[in-house]
């Protein structure tokens, strides 16, 4: 009788359910909003479960397949944070009916999706931060992704709110001089540091438009926005190295970076910050990579390997990697 994988992406916005065959073939998926426990929509562990269940009955359903068909999954999810949410999430899992899976902050997805061994780390640097690892003895780490308490200050928000604090320092505290400024301004739509104050507080801040504004100027020279594009490349690496050496990898340590700010970075002031922190504190040998492949690749890949005792070979890699950006395409 045929058997099936379930590969499992679920974000804070969106979620991927993909389904293929244990030979790597694709045979449907589907995109959904999130399934995650913290989102006000969800608004529990059981409520996740509810989610997850109903979709993946969906897309076994609409199939003809049920959940015994299926001989694993791996689960990528937003806020599996701390080892009570794993395990209240693991139990979703089961409830639903998988008994060979894995379930872990989508950040490990990275790591199975680009590594070339299936371990390393992955530091995502995206609206928040979080690193994670994986070594030879499938064992696993994290550090971040709970706050400014973890180091978490990297990733969209942080930046954000960096660049209005530049400007802010600038008018108010004897900052440095900074072309951050202006953006800010701009972007509030004031001319004068006396409209900062109410600005801040009662208008959104457009965060996309700051990073690429701190990006811009510290292209040009700008050293409050180099300063802090490198503060945050190394609080990222402090974190990443932390996991490096709380599990054991064996070198070359594959480093995964993945998540918009990494992805779209326009300088490079961050990233050689990041590199230079993680070369100091492990003195390892590592291979940087910048993710290129959709997260959603890895949790098809782990749950193939789950369901086969064997990491993927390349050759099936590239397979499965096909299919799923012809599904993404869809999108």
């Amino acid at each position: 009788m045929k058997k099936y994988i379930i590969g499992v992406d679920g974000g804070n916005t969106k979620t991927d359910y993909l389904l293929f065959d244990v030979n790597g073939n694709f045979i449907d998926g589907m995109r959904c909003g999130t399934c995650s426990h913290e989102a006000p929509s969800i608004g529990s562990f059981e409520g996740a479960y509810l989610e997850m269940n109903k979709q993946i009955n969906l897309l076994l359903s609409r199939n003809n397949l049920v959940i015994e068909d299926v001989v694993s999954g791996a689960f990528g999810l937003a806020g599996v944070d701390a080892p009570f949410q794993k395990k209240a999430l693991e139990e979703a899992v089961e409830k639903i009916g998988f008994t060979k899976y894995a379930v872990v902050n989508d950040g490990f997805l990275g790591i199975k999706a680009a590594s070339k061994t299936g371990t390393g780390v992955c530091s995502i640097n995206g609206t928040g931060t979080v690193n994670v690892g994986i070594d030879e003895d499938g064992n696993w780490m994290q550090v971040g992704g709970i706050g400014y308490v973890a180091g978490d200050e990297a990733g969209g928000s942080f930046l954000a709110r960096a660049a209005v604090r530049l400007a802010f320092d600038e008018c108010f505290r004897f900052g440095p001089k900074t072309k951050v400024t202006e953006y800010v301004f701009k972007m509030y739509g004031i001319e004068s540091k006396k409209d900062l104050s109410n600005a801040i507080v009662g208008k959104k801040v457009d965060s996309t438009y700051l990073i690429k504004a701190l990006f811009s100027c510290a292209n040009e020279g700008d050293e409050a926005a180099i300063n802090v594009l490198r503060t945050a490349g190394e609080n990222m690496g402090r974190s990443i190295s932390g996991c490096i050496f709380e599990i054991n990898i064996v070198e070359p340590i594959q480093v995964i970076l993945a998540g918009s700010v990494w992805a779209k970075a326009t300088n490079n002031e961050m990233l050689d910050s990041f590199k230079e922190t993680v070369t100091k504190l492990t003195n390892k040998n590592c291979d940087f990579i910048v993710l290129k492949e959709p997260p959603v690749l890895g949790a098809v890949l782990w749950a193939l390997e789950l369901a086969n005792n064997e990491l993927p070979s390349s050759d099936l890699k590239q397979f499965v990697l096909n299919q799923v950006i012809a599904y993404q395409n869809r999108f």
